[in-house]
């Protein structure tokens, strides 16, 4: 509750003689019906009687009436009443507008994360590892996806105050580089390498592949070059040190256009001695198991059952991808010593979490639990005009493209400045907004149309209500915005919209609970609506001044609240469109 409101708390320990604090999480503020006009606050009777737990209690609905008739109105609360298991508060009007609008205003990009709901929370030092692609191989959907929605939790982590370090894990190890280095003596070009390296080793990678299958001499050579790597030949690997930085300069510079960063480019390839410290651990544990074929395994189960049985180490010494994740784990506890670590990737890999957490746990590592796997869906059928995804590039390059188009068929669109960078921005957020709306474990086919249809919740939506009340502020601003009277925002469209704002907090918090954009998504987009139709009978033009001045405060709150929500998402909110 907004600190304006917390009368609420005080009248209702008194009565129910318990502590304040205890009440936080048993109010809400009440969603918005566009059916008819609703309480502002109400009071969960189910929660509260949780806390005394004696099952012997009365119909919980002769509790809330009890309750509403022991409690009196005052200057905060103007009317009590019950609903289905609730208590409902309805608060003075003039003091409703007045504070959500000044809190708003004050607490700016810090709205709603002030809440009683985050109060007492620890500072946290949380790592979230996200994006993660192969160098040389496909930039996919997955990679795309894991790259906003680990970009999201950093977002919403370091909005509630927590340090966070992001973590991008490149697949930067490994056969392929045997491949890529006998390719490039091959097929490679220095210039193609300097000008565009992400796509010239994709394609030396392909072609180098072709040629292994059909000419054993060629399969053999790479074989010979990832050895040279494994043993630190000074040549082999300055070639392979150069396809990195190269590749990771392009990284950045792609990343940018998508609004995202990284504290660190980790890879895979930073732990090959540390791997081997991890299968030493392993063994001295009497937790390595020979197998016929010379591998070596860890039985988690204890008692040989095959699904629980994770190869560790292959039959000629070299690490797997586990074993790097079980050194990159220990690492980053040893340089960070974080409360939390996430990694975000598609639900195909959550088995090899589980088992990499349950390895660390039989090492000894209790810290364990402090590692999260975040897992999505999987997306069907998304395609640019090069066919199927293959650079990130090619996404924002078509997102960038069609959404000119669909700008250009519109007529308001001359006055830009910059109408690429406008179309980036609201494509992006139309992508996001589409990727968001739902949970992300479930899976979906993409369709390029729906993206961009013009009508319904989509981001084109979002960044379409944010540029037109931005221009409202820039039209009238200079004149109204000094006073403004709360009694002249007591229409049902401003009451809906400043019932909206109060829930701003909890909708943070369920989103912070369960790591799902949704919650924040479904907001901004009701907000988005409600603004609509206030926008459609709320005028500015030829209303007293105090009215206009007042609506143009309303507006600028939920231009504000509206700002906040798109940051956190990961979009850029466009000012003009």
């Amino acid at each position: 509750i907004i600190c304006g409101f917390s009368a609420i708390y005080l009248l209702l320990s008194r009565v129910l003689n318990l502590p304040p604090e205890n009440l936080i999480t048993s109010i809400s503020a009440v969603p918005v019906s566009q059916k008819e006009e609703v309480a502002d606050f109400q009071l969960s009777v189910d929660s509260l009687l949780e806390e005394d737990n004696d099952h012997s209690r009365p119909d919980i609905q002769v509790q809330a009436k009890r309750l509403a008739e022991k409690l009196r109105c005052d200057t905060v609360v103007s009317e009590i009443s019950t609903g289905q298991r609730t208590v409902n508060f309805k608060i003075n009007r003039e003091l409703l507008t007045k504070t959500v609008l000044q809190q708003v205003i004050e607490d700016g990009s810090k709205y709603g994360l002030k809440s009683e709901l985050f109060s007492g929370l620890p500072r946290k030092k949380i790592v979230v590892e996200f994006s993660s692609p192969n160098v040389a191989k496909k930039f996919h959907v997955g990679h795309l996806r894991s790259t906003i929605i680990g970009n999201f939790i950093a977002n919403l982590k370091e909005a509630l105050g927590h340090q966070v370090i992001r973590i991008n894990y490149l697949g930067d190890w490994g056969m392929q580089f045997g491949l890529l280095g006998t390719g490039f003596q091959l097929f490679g070009y220095e210039e193609k390498l300097q000008s565009n390296p992400l796509q010239h080793l994709f394609e030396v990678y392909v072609q180098v592949n072709k040629e292994a299958a059909d000419d054993k001499s060629v399969a053999k050579s790479a074989r010979e070059f990832f050895q040279r790597l494994e043993l630190g030949d000074v040549q082999a690997l300055s070639l392979w040190q150069r396809f990195r930085d190269l590749s990771i300069e392009e990284y950045v510079r792609v990343y940018k256009r998508l609004g995202v960063y990284f504290d660190e480019y980790s890879g895979e390839s930073f732990y090959r001695e540390k791997s081997q410290e991890v299968l030493k651990l392993l063994e001295s544990k009497g937790l390595l198991l020979k197998t016929i074929k010379g591998t070596a395994v860890v039985d988690l189960s204890g008692n040989g059952d095959p699904s629980s049985i994770c190869t560790v180490m292959r039959s000629d010494g070299t690490s797997l991808y586990a074993t790097r994740d079980l050194a990159a784990a220990i690492d980053r506890m040893d340089k960070y010593n974080f409360d939390t670590m996430i990694y975000v990737t598609d639900k195909g890999q959550k088995k090899h979490f589980q088992q990499v957490f349950q390895m660390l746990k039989i090492m000894g590592y209790d810290w364990a639990e402090r590692c999260q796997h975040v897992p999505f869906g999987v997306v069907q059928g998304m395609k640019t005009r090069r066919g199927d995804v293959t650079f990130l590039e090619d996404v924002l390059n078509e997102i960038q493209l069609r959404m000119l188009q669909n700008m250009a068929s519109i007529k308001t669109t001359k006055e830009l400045k910059n109408p690429q960078e406008t179309a980036e921005r609201v494509g992006l957020a139309a992508l996001i907004i589409q990727d968001f709306k739902g949970l992300l474990l479930s899976d979906y086919k993409f369709s390029w149309d729906r993206v961009f249809q013009s009508r319904g919740d989509t981001g084109v939506f979002l960044q379409y209500t944010h540029a037109r009340l931005h221009s409202l502020e820039e039209t009238f601003g200079c004149g109204y915005l000094n006073d403004f009277n709360t009694a002249c925002l007591q229409e049902p469209q401003s009451v809906s919209i400043l019932q909206h704002l109060l829930r701003f907090d909890e909708v943070l918090y369920k989103s912070s609970q369960d790591l799902q954009p949704r919650h924040i998504v479904s907001y901004l987009l009701t907000l988005s609506h409600l603004a609509a139709v206030a926008h459609k009978t709320l005028q500015i033009k030829d209303s007293p001044p105090e009215v206009a001045g007042a609506r143009l405060h309303l507006f600028k709150a939920v231009r504000s609240v509206l700002g906040n929500g798109m940051k956190l998402l990961g979009i850029t909110p466009v000012c003009r469109m």
